[in-house]
């Protein structure tokens, strides 16, 4: 008789398990030290994300696993694939950037916000995220999704007294909760088909459903991606994502855009390609669909901001990540069309990873703006290269990367790989809603680009000097823009970095 208990491959579990135990050690220090010197609890969680992200390096000799059955140990709970390396990568790096935004947030909102609660709450959506990836079975990946939803309702509505906030954190919450409802309920059709939760098990068992079974099994798969699209913010699962987006603190908002779509697009892609691939014909044409629908939306949506509202330029951005989730479900949905699976799935990852760097980026370049026009209108960016011409030019390069245009050349050769993905599966229609799409966002992404670097209202041409205004900046904020930048520039230089990067993440 074997035995029940099994050993742990903690090396394995490292990373989500590091960012955990780093939250409960700031949730017990916050505790025991006085207001002056709350300060410390951010360099502890940056220390905490940088540790979760250095124990990926000992998994990169070869796949590892745990947590499987005893009497099968190739059906496993856990596994640290190369998949599951870049997504955790992207997500630790991603939380790490969000965390140097918040440093200074926190700083400025001058008590306003509670900061042993923030690290804790932030550290904490950062393990789920990081153990997403990673699960190999539909339990696991529920309880991984809300350990990284959870923390982030809290993290929206945390402003003391901010009715936007909570406003904000409560469309989010009810959203989220009706969606994983949704999901829940499909994930029991499959489990009541199949008769199992591992992803692999799932794979062989539902090609061989009892006719009587089909129709369930059908309508299980189509409410199981119900929680995961709305984790991507697709259409019609988006309507939370800009006032989120303005009612958050802008590093919760920065952290959503990025990290809680990795977290939708993994789930996305373990459910659909791993666990039911002979389902391709229904999944397949769901998300062509979905992804048509989600970046017309979110263009159009874009387009329709005026430049002098307030926060028309977070709103920008909300829109921009709705459009951005359309090219990113492009290729998931070709992969149910592939001969080649695995070059579907490295496009999305590989557009996943630009979008990551650009994006925060651009968030960077608002939190900095923010810090002196509260209201952060696309109008205020006006003459912003008279007043900080290394954020403007950044800034403007992260907009163009996005848009798909020279010098963001890193943004052009994503799209490529993902309009070639499409067109490689024949979707032709897809591609030529994708190219419409990328001409729509060139307008927004351009003339947000040319507000930067007019003059002032009543004043000359903008000529960056020591005599013009300085936005003093912390060392924390110019750390998060500059190494967005620098990640985007060397990219650019060398786009086939991406590409290889993302072919590793093969199942």
């Amino acid at each position: 008789m074997s035995s029940l208990v099994q050993s742990v491959d903690w090396t394995a579990v490292a990373p989500p398990a590091v960012a955990a135990v780093v939250a409960l050690a700031v949730l017990v220090t916050d505790l025991f030290l006085g207001e002056r010197h709350k300060a410390v609890l951010g360099w502890i969680s940056l220390a905490g994300l940088a540790a979760a992200a250095l124990m990926l390096l000992p998994l990169l000799d070869g796949d590892r696993a745990t947590f499987c059955l005893t009497g099968d140990p190739q059906v496993c709970s856990y596994t640290a694939d190369r998949f599951t390396l870049v997504i955790q990568f992207l997500v630790l790096g991603g939380a790490f950037v969000a965390a140097l935004l918040s440093v200074t947030a926190l700083k400025d909102a001058e008590r306003n916000l509670p900061e042993g609660e923030f690290w804790f709450l932030l550290l904490s959506s950062a393990a789920g995220a990081a153990l997403l990836p990673a699960s190999r079975d539909l339990a696991t990946l529920i309880v991984a999704l809300e350990v990284a939803s959870l923390p982030a309702f809290a993290l929206v509505g945390i402003r003391h007294g901010d009715s936007r906030s909570s406003e904000a954190a409560l469309k989010f919450f009810l959203s989220s909760v009706t969606a994983t409802a949704v999901s829940l309920m499909g994930i029991s059709f499959v489990y009541a088909s199949t008769g199992t939760l591992h992803l692999t098990r799932i794979a062989e068992r539902i090609q061989h459903v009892d006719g009587q079974f089909h129709t369930l099994a059908q309508t299980g798969v189509v409410l199981t991606l119900v929680g995961f699209a709305f984790k991507t913010a697709a259409v019609p699962f988006h309507f939370w994502v800009p006032d989120t987006y303005v009612g958050a603190p802008l590093p919760v908002a920065a952290y959503l855009s990025v990290v809680g779509k990795a977290v939708g697009f993994s789930g996305l892609i373990l459910v659909t390609v791993v666990a039911l691939p002979s389902y391709a014909d229904v999944w397949g044409p769901a998300l062509a669909v979905l992804a048509a629908l989600t970046m017309t939306v979110g263009n159009v949506g874009a387009l329709r901001q005026r430049a002098d509202r307030a926060f028309s330029a977070v709103r920008l951005l909300a829109w921009s990540s709705v459009g951005q989730a359309g090219y990113l479900l492009v290729p998931i949905a070709a992969a149910a069309y592939a001969e080649d699976t695995r070059k579907a799935i490295g496009s999305t990852v590989a557009y996943a990873l630009m979008y990551a760097a650009v994006n925060l980026g651009a968030f960077a370049v608002a939190a900095l703006v923010g810090r002196t026009r509260t209201l952060n209108r696309i109008t205020d960016y006006r003459g912003l290269y008279a007043s900080h011409p290394l954020a403007a030019l950044f800034l403007g390069f992260f907009l163009l990367c996005l848009a798909g245009l020279p010098p963001g050349v890193i943004g052009l050769f994503a799209k490529v790989t993902v309009f070639s993905a499409a067109v490689d599966a024949g979707l032709g229609w897809l591609a030529v809603v994708m190219a419409v799409n990328v001409v729509i966002a060139l307008f927004y992404y351009l003339q947000w680009t040319a507000v930067l670097f007019r003059a002032p209202e009543g004043e000359p041409a903008p000529v960056p000097s020591k005599a013009a205004e300085k936005l003093r900046v912390p060392a924390p904020l110019t750390a998060a823009i500059a190494l967005t930048a620098v990640l985007g520039i060397v990219l650019s230089g060398a786009p086939q970095l991406v590409l290889r990067f993302s072919a590793a993440a093969l199942f």
